[in-house]
């Protein structure tokens, strides 16, 4: 017999089947079918053989009903661990990180090179460029002329449709540098598609970047409107206007920002068209989490030290980062139903980010030391967060230091850091799939803490490339 903890944990996979349920039995009642004969479906009593059909249905339907109950009660109680697919660097880059994947467990990356040896607060990027995974092999997407491309979280939907952003070859009028790679070319939001990649229009102005896109092909990111951000000191070299963008059928939409907030992007969209936004000033002074639907936006609750939304599911949920009371650090956190948990974090990490979710309301997110490091690759159901390095075994040969997002089939995109061999302290694109088996010794308890890396493994590395902050660059 099930406890209601059970139900509790497990119910949220069944929900999809079981709600549709009732539906399709509507749809039986009202709706003739037109693809069986006439005359075998001509009914003369004023329904009464379809409540009888749905009375004998009935009987079978319930018991029906409990077997999908604990089928998927057994999958979620039986998963002890993932199982671990190494999806390597893009030739020879030393980093590479798995942002973002679909339901069929395409996988789209972000590779590079990062400055050797820097553990600093800021590390450096040398040179970027985004890959998906084909039959266990990355591919480059290329650029739109530039040398470099790159995403935010990126997103590939059920289309193997890519988002994301590439330099052009042309130099940028105004000196800016958007993708942040210090070649001051022009940098722009890029679809790519049927192994194409075809830049998105702005606002006017001459850069932008595409964050994510649903299903539906709704695209969303930011871009500029060609006018100079008031709200910029006088040294920032990037100080046009940033709007977040929907684009739909072709073309941009500026979404509305919340408050007096001149800036703002959008990080995610789900598969009824709501986005996540966060709007700020030029030097993120102001920083709100916004959700937005149907063109209206509001600001997420926060402790007044700036928060932002990183990603949402079709049942409303948001997740993100908020900072703390005290202002002096940050942890991954979720909201639903105008309420906001906190997340909070792994023992002795610092601070965190919660930046995917699927619609079984499973979390994934990243936390980081106090050096600024990322230390765990997280993930959070039931009220709990448990170190993914927990249910990898040992053997894996890597350590997970970053969760980016989560798929319908509980598959995770992550980085890990290769623990030996030819490519040790290198960073590796990873794919976690949920298994049914036992994982045996695994690595955390092998590795209690993260080994040391030749690429800066911060948060900011990555972390920079997703906020407005522009007063330094």
């Amino acid at each position: 017999m099930l406890t209601q903890l059970s139900f509790n944990q497990d119910l949220s996979g069944c929900e999809p089947i079981l709600t549709s349920i009732p539906r399709k039995l509507s749809k039986r009642r009202v709706e003739p079918d037109v693809d069986c004969q006439p005359s075998r479906h001509y009914d003369s009593t004023g329904g009464k053989r379809d409540i009888s059909t749905l009375r004998k249905f009935r009987n079978f339907w319930l018991p029906w009903v409990t077997t999908i109950i604990l089928a998927c009660a057994s999958d979620a109680g039986a998963q002890t661990g993932y199982k671990v697919a190494d999806l390597g660097t893009l030739g020879n880059d030393n980093m590479s990180c798995a942002m973002t994947l679909n339901d069929q467990g395409w996988t789209a990356i972000q590779d590079g090179n990062a400055a050797p040896g820097q553990q600093d607060a800021i590390g450096t990027l040398l040179n970027g460029r985004d890959a998906i995974v084909l039959n266990g092999v990355q591919v480059d997407l290329g650029t739109l002329g530039g040398k470099n491309s790159f995403m935010n979280w990126g997103e590939i939907n059920d289309w193997g449709q890519i988002v994301g952003y590439s330099e052009t070859d042309a130099l940028d009028p105004n000196g800016e540098d958007i993708c942040g790679f210090g070649t001051h070319l022009t940098c722009r939001p890029f679809l790519w598609q049927d192994f194409h990649m075809k830049a998105l229009p702005t606002l006017g102005g001459n850069n932008g970047q595409a964050s994510a896109i649903n299903n539906r092909g709704q695209i969303v990111g930011f871009a500029e409107d060609g006018t100079v951000d008031s709200s910029c000191p006088p040294n920032a070299t990037n100080n046009r206007t940033q709007l977040p963008v929907l684009w739909e059928n072709g073309k941009a939409h500026a979404l509305p920002t919340v408050g007096s907030d001149p800036d703002g992007v959008a990080y995610w969209i789900n598969d009824l068209g709501q986005a996540v936004v966060q709007t700020a000033n030029c030097s993120q002074t102001i920083r709100h989490a916004v959700s937005w639907t149907r063109n209206a936006a509001s600001a997420l609750l926060d402790y007044g030290t700036g928060a932002t939304a990183w990603g949402n599911n079709d049942r409303g949920q948001i997740v993100g980062t908020v900072g703390s009371a005290d202002g002096k650090t940050q942890s991954g956190a979720l909201w639903q139903n105008d309420s906001l948990t906190v997340l909070g974090l792994l023992p002795g990490d610092f601070g965190g980010i919660a930046s995917g979710i699927n619609n079984k309301g499973q979390v994934v997110g990243s936390n980081w030391d106090s050096n600024f490091n990322w230390a765990h690759a997280f993930i959070w159901q039931d009220g709990v967060m448990t170190d993914l390095n927990t249910l990898i075994p040992a053997s894996s040969n890597l350590y997970l230091t970053m969760a980016n997002k989560i798929n319908e089939r509980g598959q995770i995109g992550a980085m890990a850091i290769v623990r030996s061999g030819p490519d040790e302290g290198n960073i590796h694109a990873i794919l976690l799939t949920p298994a049914n088996e036992s994982i045996g010794r695994s690595v955390a308890e092998d590795v209690p803490t993260h080994p040391k890396s030749n690429a800066p493994v911060n948060a900011y590395l990555i972390l920079q490339r997703l906020r407005l902050d522009r007063s330094g660059q």
